[in-house]
């Protein structure tokens, strides 16, 4: 097949707005949320994972994610190290873009996913443990989840679910993980009680406008190519983004008595995650639906449930991307249409109610594995690395005791 310039320009360019997405985009969103104590370390975190998942990612967790199917399961390692994946197209992944290239754009998908499970444990966990966590985690979780949902025989591919750009593969799977996290961790010191409030809403707020600048790449680029239907995904994703947020801040202006920044950022990272698995398959109109609904289902769980529960889901890793991408996931369900993309299938809204069933059923395979593998991993890591930092630690900031540094020196 014939490599197409143009798309391979705009998949290319899509690769580097989501590798932003991670470093800086998260990393400021998250640095921003946590105390002054730990922002390096939590900035750390997903700089790390930039690093960590792009070696494991060229060694074999492309080949497991995307590699010829073992069972609708797996793929197999016969694209280990990146054999026979070269610059002719594949036209089972992208048939005018370079195999190569549809790898790296990928790579950059599963960069971002354990980074957002960060949030959950910011502030208390040892950066070892991290760094062991997160290997076995892209390797047992994600490129498993990835391969079923998006791997050529993958079986929720085959039963029809529809995930435009990775509402079950990253959102569901990191976000339920986050929760699995926070609870096998337990609370910072002091939390509830005490007041924990964000050191900085200025890196927070330039993070998440990183975030929505980078998931037009994350979302529009899924498209693989510069065409009607990445414009089609352009438009909805910052659709929602805006509906989602404008939603979170009238809720709090009700209920509050003011809109807040934090809640206008995490309103519009909720509508980013929800529309991310109906970008290509719903109209503008529909994005609105979404964005509004999403908004007000996360920040019901980041606001009322959690604090009902009193679990410390510190950055609500799982309240945001979570419950956000199940959300999604659903509602993809309820406005795809043909009409917009004629390779996916019409929702319940345009007379298809069985693919309502699909999605849950993806959504609930999903979140049950990912909490079973993730509960598995961090069992055997407490057993033989701990989990948390010592009280003492936790007190002096994971900045100094994790990185012997300091975010802010005041000098004469």
């Amino acid at each position: 097949m014939t490599i197409d310039t143009g798309n391979t320009s705009w998949v290319l360019v899509s690769t580097a707005l989501v590798m932003l997405m991670t470093a800086p985009g998260l990393a400021f969103f998250y640095g921003g949320l946590v105390r002054r104590k730990n922002v390096l370390s939590t900035m750390m975190q997903s700089f790390f994972l930039l690093c960590l998942v792009s070696l494991q990612w060229i060694l074999y967790g492309y080949s497991l994610a995307f590699g010829p199917d073992i069972g609708h399961v797996i793929g197999n390692l016969s694209w280990l190290g990146l054999t026979n994946v070269g610059s002719a197209p594949n036209p089972d992944y992208a048939g005018t873009i370079p195999h190569s290239l549809f790898m790296v754009f990928q790579m950059m998908f599963a960069v971002i996913t354990p980074a957002l499970i960060t949030g959950a444990f910011a502030e208390r966990i040892k950066f070892s443990t991290f760094a062991v966590f997160s290997i076995i985690w892209i390797t047992v979780v994600y490129d498993p989840v990835c391969h079923w949902v998006w791997g050529v025989g993958g079986w929720l591919r085959n039963l029809g679910a529809l995930d435009f750009a990775g509402g079950t593969v990253v959102h569901i799977s990191s976000g339920v993980s986050a929760l699995v996290c926070a609870l096998m961790l337990g609370k910072r010191k002091g939390y509830p009680g005490a007041a924990i409030p964000p050191h900085n809403m200025t890196f927070t707020l330039l993070g998440a406008s990183l975030l929505w600048f980078g998931w037009f790449g994350f979302n529009s680029g899924s498209a693989l190519g510069a065409s009607g239907l990445a414009v089609s995904a352009f438009i909805t994703t910052n659709t929602a983004a805006a509906a989602a947020a404008l939603m979170w801040m009238l809720i709090e202006w009700k209920v509050a008595g003011k809109p807040t920044v934090l809640g206008g950022a995490s309103g519009a990272v909720a509508g980013l995650v929800g529309i991310t698995p109906a970008a290509g398959f719903v109209s503008p109109l529909s994005a609105i639906a979404i964005g509004i609904i999403v908004a007000a289902v996360c920040y019901s769980a980041v606001v009322i449930v959690k604090n009902r529960l009193g679990y410390d889901d510190s950055l609500d890793a799982f309240g945001i991307h979570g419950i956000g991408g199940m959300t999604g996931a659903i509602l993809t369900g309820a406005f795809a249409s043909t009409a917009v993309n004629a390779a996916g299938s019409n929702g319940l809204f345009f007379g298809n109610p069985t693919q309502m069933i699909t999605q849950i059923v993806a959504v609930a395979a999903t979140a049950a594995y990912a909490a079973m593998a993730t509960v598995t991993i961090l069992k055997v890591l407490d057993a033989t690395m701990g989990l948390r930092v010592s009280d003492e630690e936790e007190v002096m900031g994971l900045d100094h005791t994790q990185h012997k540094e300091s975010a802010y020196t005041l000098l004469d």
